[in-house]
């Protein structure tokens, strides 16, 4: 059985893009993404980071296998880094990649500095913390930004759980084409997704969270559909914080 529990209500969703508007925030540094969530709160500094300097990666695992549900291919050919940033492509037969920022850590923040360009309704952007034990659904998935929309302007929050894939979902509409610090926090008693330093939407049954660490991961998925005009998305930074 699989639950989807939707934030469809026009009054909720104009609250929640008032609150972007008009809430104050700090600003964290006169990158792309100056206005964030660890600023805003205090997270201090990251215990890990990447400025994609290195087009080597240290520390990723770039993937090499099947798309998702066996859907085209993840290739290495898909990324690349360049003048400080991390490309994910998505070509017109079907291949597109991603990478996962092992090891994870129980409980965190994750903050990532991203744009999704427009794409084929086949390729689907993504944040996302993933089970280090590879043992989904069990050991949950939380979707902090999932890109459905080809036009890039809703943005999706996913929570997986249970061994038969339940789940929650909100969405906000958003210009994802333009430049946003997307993060989450998870803590024993809530999940927060944050964009520009506002909370947007937030989980808060311990029943539902995943049950041990968790990684990060960035990818262009191939979901099934037209792939006829490829996808493309680049990130400026990530950076993750322990929960102190």
């Amino acid at each position: 059985m699989r639950t989807k529990s939707v934030l469809t209500n026009a009054i909720a969703v104009a609250v929640a893009l008032a609150s972007i508007a008009i809430t104050p925030t700090a600003r964290a540094d006169d990158g792309r993404c100056a206005t964030t969530a660890a600023a805003r709160y205090g997270w201090g500094p990251p215990d890990r980071a990447d400025e994609f300097d290195d087009p080597a990666l240290p520390g990723w695992r770039v993937y090499d296998s099947k798309g998702h549900a066996g859907n085209g291919r993840r290739t290495p050919a898909a990324v690349s880094v360049a003048d400080g940033q991390l490309s994910i492509m998505a070509d017109p037969w079907g291949n597109s990649g991603g990478m996962a920022w092992n090891p994870g850590q129980l409980y965190g923040r994750w903050e990532v500095c991203i744009q999704s360009a427009p794409a084929a309704t086949a390729y689907h952007s993504v944040l996302l913390l993933w089970p280090d034990a590879e043992d989904w659904p069990v050991g949950g998935e939380i979707d902090f930004m999932e890109i459905w929309d080809p036009a890039r302007q809703v943005v999706e929050y996913n929570l997986h759980y249970g061994p038969d894939n339940w789940w929650e979902h909100a969405e906000i509409p958003i210009d994802a084409t333009a430049w946003h610090s997307w993060a989450v926090e998870w803590t024993p008693e809530h999940i927060t997704a944050y964009v520009d330093g506002n909370p947007w939407w937030t989980s808060t049954d311990p029943m539902t969270f995943p049950p041990r660490p968790m990684h990060l991961c960035i990818q262009l998925d191939n979901f099934g559909g037209d792939t006829s005009s490829g996808g493309r998305q680049t990130v400026d930074w990530v950076r993750r914080y322990p929960l102190t």
